[in-house]
């Protein structure tokens, strides 16, 4: 279990960086699309590159970001009948869902997911839009992004487990860290800081 407790570790670590820059995408997809509209409207001008880098960039964030989200606890939950129950009960009915939900719907979709990615790589395959955008690269994001959550669900598995056993803390609390979002604001706020605070040359 110390072994497994370990990998657990690792997998949370992995998220936490996955989820810490993942967030940059957002900004970047929502920057893109007030250039994008901004250029539309005074140069009367466009490219469909535009409109499928956003799409892309929030696909990324979207399912790159879905381990974190389950490491955070911020998954929706149908907890109507289940916060009624004892922690333990509560414990095994997650338990149920990693083993008998998460795993299977994760393995089906890496499955499925890996080849269509590979096709769109050999082929080249190409957005259907004028202008439009390679497409390979928001295949990959499918794949990627359930095997990320595929092993933060194993690594959720594992402390419940352990939990159960008396050997780490209720793995179910809310953690008081910093949350991605936080930490993104904190880190515009130091650069916009740094260069207000930068002597004129």
């Amino acid at each position: 279990m110390q072994a497994l407790l370990r990998f657990s570790r690792g997998v949370d670590w992995l998220n936490t960086q996955v989820g810490k820059y993942v967030i940059w995408l957002i900004l970047a997809s929502t920057v893109i699309s007030g250039v994008n509209a901004v250029v539309r409207k005074v140069f009367n001008t466009s490219s469909n590159a535009f409109l499928e880098v956003q799409w892309y960039l929030f696909a990324a964030s979207f399912l790159l970001a879905a381990g974190y989200t389950l490491l955070q606890g911020e998954h929706v939950k149908v907890d109507v009948l289940s916060s009624r129950l004892s922690k333990r009960k509560q414990i095994w009915i997650d338990i149920f869902g990693f083993i008998c939900f998460l795993t299977p719907v994760s393995l089906a979709v890496i499955w499925l997911g890996v080849p269509f990615f590979w096709q769109a790589l050999q082929t080249g395959e190409m957005s259907s839009n004028a202008g439009g955008l390679i497409r390979w690269p928001v295949y990959l994001m499918m794949p990627l992004g359930f095997l990320l959550l595929l092993l933060q669900g194993w690594s959720e598995l594992i402390k419940r487990i352990a939990f159960l056993q008396g050997l780490i803390e209720d793995p179910t609390a809310k953690k008081t860290e910093k949350t991605a979002e936080e930490d993104l604001a904190e880190a515009i706020r130091n650069l916009a800081g740094g260069k207000k605070n930068t002597p004129d040359a």
